[in-house]
């Protein structure tokens, strides 16, 4: 990546992780884990480093979303979405691929949003879950980086609150986009760093939630 231009036009400005903290984990579904699906690249290493990470966010009792891709049983709900990637709509509400996978099952009191858009937010009570529970820096995982990663964090900065992707805790199936993503997001949308990173800074600053 060429970063000087965006240097030079004032992009990548950092922003402090401030006020209650929540953790929105996209797509980690069985379909997205498995390469003969949907999945690939780095996707399982992602998967696996959330798991700690999420373990320390229910020790620190942040507000916790999942995200799963659900299409109507008889697909009339299809969409461009679907159109572009009909196999979206083998994901329905007790398919196998659209189940979160079982290391990272949400606990009671976490939020589910049943999606059929790239989009957490897109058409879902999401914003106004975390609202509800003071949160205004939202720590984001999940599938695919360049996909509903980005456009969750793209409407997550929209709604207001302050998007940290964590690097190591998000996959794609192909590195390429991945990276690229990871770059754009840096410079316009969110602060990235590692789930180590996070943790450290997490740590030393007053207790939140």
């Amino acid at each position: 990546m060429n970063e000087a231009i965006y240097l030079r036009q004032g992009f990548g400005k950092e922003f402090d992780i401030e006020g209650n903290i929540g953790f929105l984990i996209v797509d980690f579904v069985n379909g997205f884990a498995d390469p003969a699906v949907f999945g690939g690249g780095n996707i399982a290493e992602a998967i696996e480093r959330t798991v700690p990470l999420l373990r320390a966010a229910r020790e620190m009792r942040w507000p916790v979303a999942h995200s799963r891709i659900v299409y109507a049983d008889d697909g009339s709900d299809a969409n461009i979405f679907s159109l572009k990637v009909p196999g979206m709509l083998t994901l329905k509400e007790h398919a196998h691929d659209s189940a979160i996978v079982p290391q990272l099952t949400p606990a009671p009191g976490e939020f589910v949003v049943r999606k059929n858009v790239p989009s957490a937010f897109y058409g879902t009570s999401l914003a106004s879950w975390l609202t509800m529970r003071g949160v205004r820096t939202l720590v984001v995982a999940g599938a695919v980086t360049s996909g509903c990663v980005r456009a969750s964090v793209v409407d997550a900065m929209q709604c207001g609150f302050r998007p940290v992707v964590l690097s190591d805790c998000v996959g794609d199936r192909a590195l390429g986009p991945h990276d690229a993503s990871l770059f754009d997001m840096a410079q316009k949308y969110a602060a990235v760093m590692s789930s180590e990173e996070l943790l450290s800074r997490v740590r030393r600053s007053p207790v939140r939630n």
